[in-house]
């Protein structure tokens, strides 16, 4: 009996750089029909990737139907293998394109993530471009955007974009599932240099140690050698009252998240723009940061029109404490990074501690003091922080050293 797979979102809705795959199992020699709005221009180059595919695969066989909308090679490659690995799920192997130079860098445990981009996972049209908007951090996401039907299809459309995507320096993050689903997702993201993942509504240390654990062994599996950073998302209330024995589940716990829609509905309570009913929550999570060496991540303003109340909403949690802040708009991205900027007065005080603290090593002392005051070791690494934050905002000259 002959079965159909598809992949992909339904080509009714004409999907802009995505397809529409469906293959059709059969004894017959394999045959691949191709429908394309760029057809005259690509036809050639879409029917050899798809032939190489199936060739790879050893799919000789069947019947397969493309509707294509302008999709780029990472994605037709995805949403082949995802087709043709419903119809035959004992296929083990990965089709996987050329990991590209510019994909390939690393991050670090303490870099700046005031502005994280979500993208949902099954979206390629929004993934192509995110980078040119220079996020701290781009989120492919496979939670909570993603209906359960489309999870499988969008596996392979984000280990694909992580291979292929210039992100242009900003961290590669993926949201994984829950559960055994995340713990599946992990097998997609790890061997294709993700940098970091948020680990949605977790309430406990052992749920971080469980994707921890299972990280280790695919990276031994896959020769990996840079570690997986997390973020834990924190969103119910027994969450927050475990927030500090969650940030020092594991050394590669690089932040806390909170995230209020899911934290609200816990409590039973209406999510305000005053933020009162999670004043207690966030307080919490900041403070479990701090005490275990973490960030401390604020979370989404929904209202993508509303810049004055996005900055409002900024300027609340930098005063709590929060280092970064979750955006669902490209266009939130710059309001949210010029508010965690420095002002010029905390600058300027920062130039003159870290100015004392070179001063200091260079005459060999033991102490440094300005003016009259000692200054400790954290809070000139609090300062050097200050610095680093107007660097990159472009407050500050590389070379402010020197200037006089």
């Amino acid at each position: 009996m002959l079965k159909l797979f598809n992949a992909g979102p339904d080509a009714s809705t004409k999907p802009r750089s995505d397809l529409y795959v469906i293959y059709t199992n059969s004894n017959i020699p394999l045959t691949i029909d191709i429908e394309s709005s760029v057809k005259v221009l690509f036809e050639k180059a879409i029917l050899k990737q798809v032939q190489s595919i199936c060739d790879f695969f050893k799919v000789a066989t069947g019947e397969l139907k493309i509707k294509d909308f302008g999709a780029v090679p990472f994605v037709i490659a995805a949403r082949v293998e995802a087709a043709l690995k419903k119809a035959y799920p004992q296929i083990s192997a990965e089709f996987l394109l050329p990991l590209k130079v510019y994909a390939s860098y690393s991050s670090q445990r303490d870099r700046f993530r005031r502005s994280r981009l979500y993208i949902p996972g099954n979206q390629p049209k929004l993934m192509l471009n995110a980078g040119i908007h220079h996020p701290d951090g781009i989120i492919l996401d496979l939670e909570d955007a993603v209906a359960p039907p489309d999870k499988h299809d969008t596996r392979f459309v984000v280990r694909n974009a992580l291979r292929a995507i210039d992100f242009f320096g900003a961290e590669r993050m993926v949201r994984i599932n829950q559960g055994e689903m995340g713990l599946t997702d992990l097998e997609y993201v790890v061997p294709n240099n993700v940098h970091l993942l948020l680990l949605p509504k977790i309430e406990s240390a052992e749920e971080v140690l469980v994707v921890d654990q299972r990280i280790t062994e695919i990276s031994k599996n896959c020769g990996r050698k840079d570690p997986v950073f997390l973020m834990p998302i924190i969103e119910s209330g027994r969450g927050v009252l475990k927030a500090l024995e969650i940030a020092e589940a594991s050394a590669n716990v690089v932040a806390l998240a909170i995230g209020l829609e899911d934290y609200t509905a816990d409590l039973g309570v209406q999510r305000t723009d005053q933020g009162n009913e999670s004043f207690f929550a966030r307080s919490m999570l900041v403070n479990a940061a701090r005490a275990a060496g973490v960030q401390a991540i604020d979370t989404v303003f929904s209202d993508v029109e509303n810049e004055i109340g996005l900055r409002r909403s900024v300027q609340e949690a930098k005063a709590l404490g929060f280092n970064g802040k979750g955006c669902i708009h490209p266009r939130q991205i710059k309001p949210v990074n010029d508010e965690f900027a420095p002002s010029a007065e905390a600058i300027e005080k920062a130039k003159q501690i870290v100015l004392a603290f070179d001063k200091a090593e260079k005459q060999g002392l033991g102490v440094v003091a300005l003016g009259t005051k000692m200054i400790d070791p954290p809070v000139v690494k609090r300062a050097q922080g200050v610095i680093d934050l107007a660097l990159a905002n472009k407050l500050l000259a590389k070379n402010w050293k020197t200037i006089k």
